[in-house]
């Protein structure tokens, strides 16, 4: 087998696995993005995020499209989040190259152990408790977190659409089933600011992102299924593995780089 051959199967494993997790949690850009970087070094950054972004936003587009099937979502409110993620996504890729995002990743870390001390000493978070915000108040809660987790999409990645879920439900009230469904809806918007930025500045590997897409969509297909049948216990599970996970990450970022 080819070089490439031998690359494009890790790759393509990899992308299986992150499309499993993304559809359950969020964050296979935990998985998806350091294997690139690590099989494929003799790319430049930019061009291997811009990569990813092509099984990304396929596994994350079929996982929306299988959970829509299952689960009741307010479609208006979400389009008006994505719209908002969207557009915060391109400002983060743009200010991407004038912000030292190493300030910010020590921050992130703080908020990720505090995410995944509370939510495992909290066994009802995710339960789901319906919060009665007015129409107004909705409207500008999902500007805040819609726009703001875009634009760290944009910045810096990782995590994403963990941080939907964690907002979904910690301030939307929605149990982990409904958080994770609509958190992949917006993750597509996200996706999609990404893949407009890196094409039209031809930062894209097509040889290895097509194959990896296909990947990325058997492993969401798993993940959405099995994910709808064993509901919010096993979200919860997932939430903080991949959680400590994005902790691992940070962590290493921070003190080992």
């Amino acid at each position: 087998m080819a070089p490439m051959g031998y690359d494009l199967l890790i790759l393509c494993t990899v992308a299986f696995a992150a499309g499993f997790i993304d559809a359950v949690v969020g964050g296979g850009g935990l998985l998806q993005t350091p294997a690139i970087l690590i099989v494929l070094p003799q790319y430049s950054v930019a061009t291997l995020l811009g990569t990813t972004k092509i099984p990304s936003i396929s596994g994350t587009t079929f996982a929306a499209w299988k959970y829509a099937q299952d689960i009741a979502l307010n479609w208006k409110f979400l389009l008006y989040i994505a719209l908002l993620a969207f557009t915060g996504a391109l400002l983060g890729a743009h200010y991407v190259t004038l912000i030292d995002n190493k300030m910010l990743k020590p921050v992130i870390l703080l908020v990720l152990i505090s995410v995944a001390l509370y939510t495992y000493f909290n066994k009802t978070f995710g339960v789901g408790t319906a919060k009665e915000l007015s129409l107004p108040e909705q409207l500008l809660t999902g500007f805040f977190f819609g726009f703001s987790i875009g634009f760290y999409d944009g910045l810096i990645g990782p995590g994403t659409g963990t941080f939907f879920i964690l907002a979904f439900i910690s301030l939307m009230g929605y149990d982990f089933l409904k958080a994770s469904a609509s958190a992949k809806l917006i993750n597509m918007a996200t996706n999609l600011a990404a893949i407009c930025y890196f094409s039209s500045t031809g930062h894209i590997l097509y040889q290895y992102a097509i194959p990896m897409a296909i990947f990325n969509v058997g492993g969401a297909f798993l993940g959405t299924r099995l994910a709808v049948l064993k509901g919010n216990k096993f979200i919860r599970i997932f939430f903080l593995m991949v959680v400590v996970l994005a902790i691992m990450r940070f962590a290493y970022d921070i003190f080992l780089k």
